[in-house]
């Protein structure tokens, strides 16, 4: 009797346990389909909880209004449990130039960037590692012995003047600039070296995704970080560049492929500056004439409450010129942390899955259209299955 009465105990708790997971599991379900805040075109608040409705949840009919405009929406779940106040922003329409081009990019640090640290081998034999502990990757050097420093360049021509006195590093961590000592070492060959790698600037290829009216653009739909430290980068200058797409590495399961192309660094192939690299995506002046080769179509901006599960299409360059691919929007998240994976994208197109196996490196910042309507841009592809990626809302990218 006993043994039954704990196995009916056990039973019991794994019972609590599935309820509490199916708990949790459906409001985290939910919380991902309903926006902490949207925006309403003008005109169409009315259709809000349209627009949101879900099973199981239920909407205030009474709201508080601020002065702005915008309320709080309560709902609650089974019209008794509160589930959150959804923000409403009523906002104008918007329309952009979409593109769909590949371009290149070059981008200069704001100082130069510590990529690691490493070891000196001294005159005397000896390992030694003089800056170990004292910066770290992803710190950017702006200064050296009080002396500005904006280039890797810069920055060689002054070790090569060292004379084995200590020397003071201002250095760029998390938004702060700090002063740091370092004692250079004498190698083998009597050089005093201070054992840092170091990077000044960066390049690629990448692809265009609107233009506004203003001609202001945004391009990727996400940053660019460090290869090798993995932070965002942060930019003092930089060009967007015609290119030309040389070859394409398909992609396939464990290897997601990517774009070759040539960029040109010539004046004359420039069409936009680089003003900010952010996590959700590279932004400037659009400059490009009408003889850069550089789609452009207008197109309404569809606000993220808009995009449904079901058909779609990218627009990008793989086949010598833009064209439109079909695909298909598989998952929605209207909360996701990484605004960069707001949704995921499928690629259904047999040609372009004939020509690129799906995504590729390249391919970020294809803009995505439903319904006649700019919705987002691709701006990952999934490792294990190259026909499908991530992507971000169109109006996230507009925030800027």
């Amino acid at each position: 009797m006993e043994r039954k009465r704990k196995y009916r105990c056990f039973l019991l708790w794994c019972l609590g346990l599935d309820l509490l997971a199916m708990g949790w599991l459906g409001y985290r379900y939910m919380d991902r389909k309903i926006p902490d805040e949207i925006q309403v075109e003008k005109g169409m608040e009315q259709s809000v909880q349209e627009m949101l409705s879900q099973p199981f949840l239920t909407f205030e009919d009474a709201v508080t209004v601020s002065g702005e405009g915008s309320y709080l929406l309560p709902c609650k779940l089974l019209g008794v449990v509160p589930f959150k106040n959804v923000k409403v922003m009523p906002a104008d329409s918007t329309s952009v130039y979409v593109s769909g081009s590949t371009v290149g990019l070059y981008m200069e640090t704001q100082g130069v960037l510590i990529i690691d640290t490493g070891e000196i081998t001294s005159e005397n034999g000896t390992a030694r590692e003089p800056a170990k502990n004292i910066v770290k990757p992803g710190d950017y050097i702006v200064a050296f012995n009080e002396q500005k420093i904006s280039s890797k360049k810069e920055l060689m021509d002054d070790l090569s003047l060292l004379d084995g006195g200590k020397v003071t590093l201002d250095v760029k961590r998390n938004g702060e600039t700090i002063p740091v000592s370092l004692t250079p070492v004498k190698d083998a060959e009597g050089k005093y070296k201070l054992g840092l790698w170091v990077r000044d600037d960066t390049q690629g290829i990448g692809t265009l995704t609107f233009v506004d009216s203003m001609a202001h653009y945004g391009a990727l739909g996400h940053g660019i970080s460090d290869v090798d430290t993995g932070e965002l980068l942060e930019i003092q200058d930089g060009n967007l560049y015609q290119a030309e797409i040389l070859g394409i590495q398909k992609g396939s399961k464990g290897s997601p492929g990517e774009l070759s192309g040539l960029i040109r660094y010539e004046s004359g192939r420039v069409i936009g500056s680089i003003s900010q690299n952010s996590r959700n995506g590279i932004y400037g002046k659009f400059t490009g004439a009408s003889d850069s080769g550089i789609s452009l179509k207008k197109m309404p901006v569809a606000y993220k409450q808009e995009m449904e599960i079901g058909p779609a299409s990218i627009l990008c360059c793989v086949e010598g010129e833009v064209r439109e691919y079909q695909a298909e929007i598989t998952q929605i998240d209207m909360n996701h942390e990484d605004s960069n994976k707001s949704f995921v994208i499928h690629v259904t197109d047999p040609r372009l899955l004939k020509v690129t196996g799906g995504i590729i490196q390249g391919m970020s910042g294809s803009p995505v259209v439903q319904k006649g309507k700019f919705v987002g841009a691709v701006t990952h592809v999934f490792v294990q299955d190259s026909t499908s990626g991530y992507g971000i809302f169109a109006e996230t990218m507009l925030e800027q």
